[in-house]
């Protein structure tokens, strides 16, 4: 491949081995290249949502303090070598050329094997472990588990620290159809003698807690080792206070809103505070300070508009609608709220459209471009209100609704990452 279209063209075309749980291919290249996963300083995050917060939380208080920070994430924004970075910045062209015509022979000859074909994310990720490893060579990379944590791709790292979000359903067609299984999947991230950072619950909390005594390894959890207290609000974002075990610190801010970002937040304060302990990874408190105030993720109640007031939120499941929504209350509780509104066929969209109609005065159903995409008349089937209607092209939807817009309108789209990845790229 000579050119960064043709690497790209030949990635797409492993879209079609769509999602194959398990670590036998990763194991199988890793081995291969003579494991340089075994070279790198990591941080684990998986996590039903919350998982991009904490890791931009983590990697901007680091590279404040000076450390060097790659970053694995997904999904990806503008494209897909924006997953892989060092201090912010991605792969460069050239070099993602590079790794790619090296791991490309690799991936085809693992495609004669038993284990057959890799999937696009297995080649990401064997591509950012290669581009950390042998390239970049970043103080400390924070890698975001895909999907689940058990036999996601991610997981043949073996990291400082684990850090699991929260949990609840989502991707049930993979991970199970209970809390109860897919806190087996995320906790699947735990390995021997490695802790656990956590800010999940009840049963999956339990289960978590069984998976770090079976690996003899110890748990922090929020709420019980770790706390967070004196939240405040404000147009600016969120101020809190934080204590572990390790410390205490006063007077944070971040400017990230909602009350679950300053939960992602504290989830990187305790691992920190691990890391500085265990690790002696320095960070100081004017570095936590700048840090946590520079923390921003695109997507995330990202407001791209003024007036009229158009907001993009990826929340992509029940859990991430329902701080979508009390975020609309909280912040809007006099505004016209007006949803457009796409998801995949994979969700469990009658929940969130009911949550959504709690806060909306409208709603507009629409689609995009992935193949699994609902269709418009079909999420309108599942609506209980009756100022809905459906537009199947998402451009026409937006300029609809800000056309008939007034200062008091709040426009909020959501319901998909990948909905408003496309909407930011291509229509904005």
């Amino acid at each position: 491949m000579k050119t960064l279209d043709e690497a790209m063209d030949w990635l797409g075309s492993l879209l079609k081995f769509g999602i194959k749980p398990g670590l036998e291919r990763m194991e199988w290249m890793l081995e291969k290249l003579d494991h340089p996963e075994r070279r790198l300083k990591s941080v684990h995050v998986a996590g039903t949502n919350g998982k991009g917060s904490t890791v931009e939380f983590l990697s901007q208080i680091m590279m404040e303090a000076g450390h060097e920070v790659g970053t694995f994430t997904s999904p990806h924004v503008l494209k897909a070598a924006d997953r892989i970075a060092v201090n912010g910045e991605p792969i460069p062209d050239d070099v993602f050329l590079t790794l790619t015509n090296k791991l490309r022979p690799l991936a085809e000859e693992l495609g004669e094997t038993e284990y057959g074909q890799a999937t696009e994310f297995e080649v990401m990720t064997m591509m950012a472990i290669v581009y950390f490893a042998t390239v970049a060579y970043p103080d400390v990379v924070i890698f975001e588990a895909g999907l689940g944590g058990r036999l996601d791709s991610t997981n043949v790292i073996h990291p400082m620290v684990c850090i699991i979000t929260n949990i609840s359903e989502d991707h049930t067609d993979v991970l199970g159809d209970t809390i109860a299984d897919i806190a087996r999947e995320k906790a699947g991230i735990i390995k021997s003698g490695v802790p656990v950072v956590t800010a999940a619950e009840g049963e999956a909390l339990s289960i978590i807690e069984k998976r770090a005594k079976e690996k003899l390894t110890k748990t922090y959890r929020l709420g019980h080792e770790f706390h967070v207290f004196n939240e405040q609000s404000s147009a600016d974002g969120e101020r809190f206070d934080f204590q572990s075990p390790f410390s205490k610190k006063e007077s944070l801010c971040i400017s990230m809103k909602g009350k679950h970002q300053v939960q992602n937040a504290s989830l990187a304060l305790m691992s920190l505070d691990y890391l500085y302990s265990f690790f002696g990874l320095n960070v100081e408190f004017e570095h936590i300070q700048k840090g946590l105030k520079k923390a921003k993720l695109k997507l995330r109640f990202e407001e791209v508009m003024e007036k009229p007031k158009l907001i993009l939120d990826g929340a992509h499941n029940q859990e991430a609608i329902a701080k979508l929504t009390e975020m609309i209350l909280d912040r809007f509780p006099n505004a016209h709220i007006h949803i457009i509104f796409a998801a995949l066929e994979t969700k469990n969209v009658k929940t969130m459209i009911s949550s959504l109609e709690k806060v909306a005065d409208e709603m507009t159903f629409t689609s995009f471009s992935h193949k699994k995409a609902h269709r418009p008349e079909k999420l309108q089937l599942f609506s209980t209100m009756e100022a809905t209607r459906t537009i199947d092209d998402p451009k026409e939807a937006i300029d609809q609704a800000i056309a008939s817009s007034d200062e008091n309108t709040v426009i909020i789209v959501t319901g998909s990452l990948y909905f408003i990845s496309e909407i930011h790229n291509s229509i904005l």
